[in-house]
């Protein structure tokens, strides 16, 4: 959009009397602070327009769908004709949610890119769930509810007619778009990026528990399998650490669904089950999940895994290295493999 102005040349006409000669002058500067003022706002309102028009093809709602009692949502930022273009499903960590920073970067750094994103809030078992899962409140969710959740957004994308889905999860939300991917090899899904995604064993449970919370998991974990095994699930444990949470309450099934041996909890395991091309960001400053390149590096090779590892990044993947993951990720995304 161009603006063309047109010079204006003022004229003070002499008279012989000074004082009309200083009235003219008077008017002269007068009119042409008139017109600066005037070229100010055109220039304002010219720089509006054209903001406008580029921004215009991004759009950015929250969308919600009822599950099992509970209303589920999530933010979809959308580029026009996005069915036709690829789409993420992008799944956060643990007890977080999807305002956080880094998922409020990728939307916008992606979409900056031409390439849509649903952004969910898992409902870890409230309604309409939109901040930080508060230590406070008794929790009733289980590890692999996530896995089901995913399934419905990536459903209900299909129906308002995505074509080309590429799955990515980050942290806890990594393993759990494994999990979903390695059960799950639908035709829709075309790729998947994890970004430190979480890795699993007994050993290394019970040591960052006792870390954490200075117990031992094993007696917790038994009496909360017990209520489990005598069909008592439901029944909460009291004055429990659980997770980030210390002195809470949770539900035993809760509890066992997050510290049992279940090995699709580590995405290290469900890798190989997975066929879809995948890019893995890794951090070399990553204190919650270790030494993840090395881990993979020394996995039986797999064509279809590309490992990018970051040095510097920690486990939130800040700043400039949100731009890189994008970069990286616009590249995998592009790419024909």
């Amino acid at each position: 959009m161009i603006f063309s102005v047109k010079k204006i040349s003022i004229v003070i006409i002499k008279n012989s009397k000074k004082s009309d000669q200083k009235i003219n002058v008077r008017k002269g500067e007068k009119m042409l602070n008139t017109f600066i003022q005037a070229l100010s706002i055109v220039k304002k309102l010219s720089l509006l327009m054209v903001l406008t028009v580029l921004c215009a093809n991004v759009y950015s709602k929250e969308v919600t769908l009822v599950h099992d009692g509970l209303t589920l949502n999530a933010n979809f930022t959308q580029v026009d004709h996005w069915q036709e273009k690829p789409v993420l499903l992008i799944t956060h960590g643990t007890l977080f949610h999807n305002a956080s920073e880094l998922m409020t970067t990728l939307q916008e750094l992606f979409s900056e890119n031409e390439i849509s994103s649903l952004a969910l809030n898992l409902s870890l078992g409230l309604d309409n769930r939109h901040i930080a899962y508060d230590c406070a409140i008794p929790h009733t969710h289980k590890h692999d509810d996530a896995v089901g959740e995913i399934g419905i957004w990536l459903n209900w994308l299909k129906k308002q007619g995505a074509k080309n889905i590429i799955l990515v999860g980050h942290s806890r939300g990594g393993n759990q778009t494994a999990w979903y991917a390695s059960e799950h090899d639908s035709p829709i899904i075309s790729k998947i990026i994890f970004i430190a995604p979480q890795i699993w064993s007994t050993e290394y449970a019970i040591k960052g528990y006792k870390k954490r919370f200075g117990k031992n998991l094993d007696i917790v974990l038994n009496k909360a399998q017990a209520l489990v095994d005598d069909h008592k699930g439901q029944s909460f444990l009291n004055s429990v650490d659980f997770i980030y949470c210390k002195d809470t309450k949770a539900t035993a099934e809760a509890f066992v669904s997050y510290y049992n041996n279940d090995l699709r909890k580590d995405t290290l395991f469900v890798l190989p089950k997975i066929k879809k091309p995948i890019l893995i960001f890794a951090g070399t400053e990553d204190t919650v999940v270790k030494d993840l390149g090395k881990k993979i590096e020394q996995m039986s090779p797999q064509d279809n895994i590309k490992l990018e590892v970051m040095d510097g990044a920690d486990h939130s993947f800040r700043d400039l290295y949100s731009e890189e993951i994008v970069d990286f990720s616009v590249e995998f995304i592009n790419s024909t493999r």
